[in-house]
């Protein structure tokens, strides 16, 4: 399928989500989710006007920053996968990290910057034993510390909601982090994907992080 047909339809659900919550489209930032698919998949759909993308692994996405510019592509390639304390000295390649999903390493992170580096907190709101994350109860405490480390900027909460077949099943998990959200005064949510990103939006979600509606099956391309 044409990535800019999948672009167009999806910025139109966007929109629609959008309508329906009584929000502004501006205010959801379109975070398409390139990893496992070629440098040239990210520099078709800049190519059609998105600007911003997410990598979940660090070793590739620093692959196509390198790659990038060979194409003449100028994008937003944001982590928005596990960052191993072993590798944050690599965290400042990106324009935000998305999941810091402990104190640990924020405190790597901070330590190895040269720069502001805009970051999301990861909260695991669904509890799952399989995914990284704060648990709900901690992020104030975390959040309360992570703000005073130099050079790291928290703008908001990202979570992975449960892969559920009906996705208003994981709109309470939705409200909860925005809940969450709006006690600290933080300005970004991160939820919603491929199958649930309009309950995301409708729930308050400012950046929605797509691939598949997008990109297609990964299956299909192995990177």
């Amino acid at each position: 399928m044409s990535i800019a047909k999948n672009l167009r339809r999806v910025n139109a659900q966007i929109a629609e989500a959008c309508e329906r919550a009584a929000r502004d489209p501006s205010a959801v930032r379109l975070i398409a989710v390139s990893k496992t698919f070629p440098t040239e998949a990210i520099a078709e759909a800049a190519s059609y006007g998105q600007q911003d993308f997410g990598e979940n692994r660090v070793q590739e996405g620093l692959a196509k920053l390198d790659q990038l510019p060979q194409l003449a592509v100028d994008v937003d390639l944001h982590l928005i996968g596990h960052l191993q304390r072993n590798k944050a000295r690599h965290a400042g390649s990106f324009a935000s990290v998305q999941s810091v999903d402990s104190v640990r390493l924020a405190e790597a992170i901070s330590r190895r910057l040269d720069r502001e580096l805009p970051i999301l907190l990861e909260v695991n709101v669904g509890e799952e034993p399989t995914k990284a994350g704060f648990r709900v109860e901690a992020v104030p405490a975390a959040f309360a510390r992570i703000r005073t480390l130099p050079n790291l900027r928290v703008e908001g909460l990202m979570t992975v909601a449960p892969e559920v077949a009906d996705p208003e099943d994981v709109r309470p998990v939705f409200r909860v982090l925005r809940q969450l959200a709006q006690q600290l005064e933080l300005p970004e949510l991160s939820m919603g994907m491929s199958n649930d990103y309009a309950v995301a939006i409708e729930e308050g979600s400012t950046m929605v992080r797509i691939g598949r509606a997008i990109f297609g099956s990964r299956s299909e391309h192995p990177g």
